[in-house]
């Protein structure tokens, strides 16, 4: 059993970890780590608020018991010599700081964007580019150290670069326009505010989100050359705006392929794209990895979200665009909060431990 660490594990994201590795059959908790004012605290009452005696649990699921007994630690002084992996649900600046710590000795898989675009860390989704783990090494090597940090994407990113995959494939792309519909549950928690804002409204601006959807989606689906990787070579444009959804992004993509196809073969495309059928078999991996819907008023967050645990990203309404040459265009749905964070990053751990990168 992989024993593993959660960095910054009162938060959203630390606590949607913890629901990812209930009764995991390769990894462990072994430790708890938050900001100091959690540290020498019981979980149960690091999430507790004190005023009030309510508890701050956001997840879905119910509280896992025996983890809520569990001691946090104080994320700077953590003690990993017997810890195996780190997660980390760390703020980027926080990130920048401590993840390299860790790194130096002890593998360090994020949700945090703070090196995502560092030439030699892979941001790696098993199943859609798991040859980048192999820069790992590189990394290893440049920075001299015995672990390594690889990030997960931008939450955003993620089904938009999944969806793609097999049009790349077999296509060829030039240019992909993307806009966003973006969950609140992606925004994190800012008591009253969030809420007051998105009420009868969309906010159509998401500070930073454009970029990275832009920049991500060309590392991810570039080619591993040597000790780098060359960015997939179409552009990306996108929008990227908040919704009155609790959970699960939904996008808008248009595309224009290199070569010409018709809707039933990219349709066709999407559902036979089975990435490895070694991933397939990772615990956390989905049944679908793209599921394709013919409904017209599908897929929808509410309803298709939840596919496969929340693992897959789920297609509809493919049709031809007569704008762009040789368009295609087609709606997703991804779980941001579990495909695009932690469960997503359990995944990678796997891939990764499969592969002996991790052990």
């Amino acid at each position: 059993m992989v024993k593993a660490a959660i960095v910054g594990a009162t938060g959203i994201v630390g606590q949607q970890f913890i629901v990812a590795l209930k009764n995991h059959p390769w990894i462990g908790i072994a430790a708890l780590a938050a900001s100091e004012r959690s540290a020498g605290r019981s979980y149960k009452e690091a999430i507790t608020e004190a005023s009030s005696g309510a508890l701050r649990w956001f997840c879905q699921e119910p509280p896992i018991e025996e983890v809520m007994e569990m001691s946090v630690q104080n994320a700077t002084e953590l003690d990993i010599s017997a810890i195996d992996l780190v997660f980390s649900a760390i703020e980027s600046d926080t990130a920048k700081i401590l993840e390299p710590k860790f790194a130096v000795d002890k593998p360090v898989i994020s949700t945090a964007s703070a090196f995502r675009y560092d030439d030699d860390v892979p941001i790696l989704i098993p199943g859609i580019n798991s040859e980048h783990a192999k820069l790992l090494e590189v990394q290893r090597k440049s920075r001299g150290w015995k672990g390594f940090i690889t990030p997960i994407p931008n939450c955003t990113t993620i089904g938009l670069a999944i969806t793609l995959k097999p049009i790349y494939e077999a296509f060829g792309l030039n240019a992909v326009i993307m806009t966003s519909m973006q969950a609140m549950s992606g925004a994190g928690r800012s008591p009253g505010v969030l809420g007051l804002d998105i009420l009868d409204n969309v906010i159509p601006f998401i500070p930073g989100e454009e970029e990275k959807t832009q920049r991500e989606t060309q590392k991810i689906l570039g080619d591993l050359e040597g000790s780098s990787i060359s960015t997939a070579r179409f552009s990306v444009s996108s929008t990227c705006t908040r919704v009155n959804v609790r959970e699960g992004h939904t996008e808008s993509v248009f595309v224009s392929t290199r070569k010409a196809c018709a809707v039933e073969d990219v349709a066709r495309a999407m559902k036979e794209y089975r990435g490895s059928s070694r991933e397939a078999e990772l615990p956390s991996a989905p049944k679908h990895m793209i599921l394709v819907l013919d409904d017209p008023f599908r897929p929808q967050p509410r309803l298709d979200r939840d596919t496969d645990d929340g693992m897959a990203t789920v297609v509809g309404r493919i049709r031809k665009d007569t704008v762009l040459e040789n368009g295609i265009k087609y709606l997703l749905v991804s779980h941001n909060t579990k495909m695009g964070a932690a469960k997503g990053a359990v995944l990678v751990a796997e891939l990764l431990i499969r592969d002996g990168y991790i052990s």
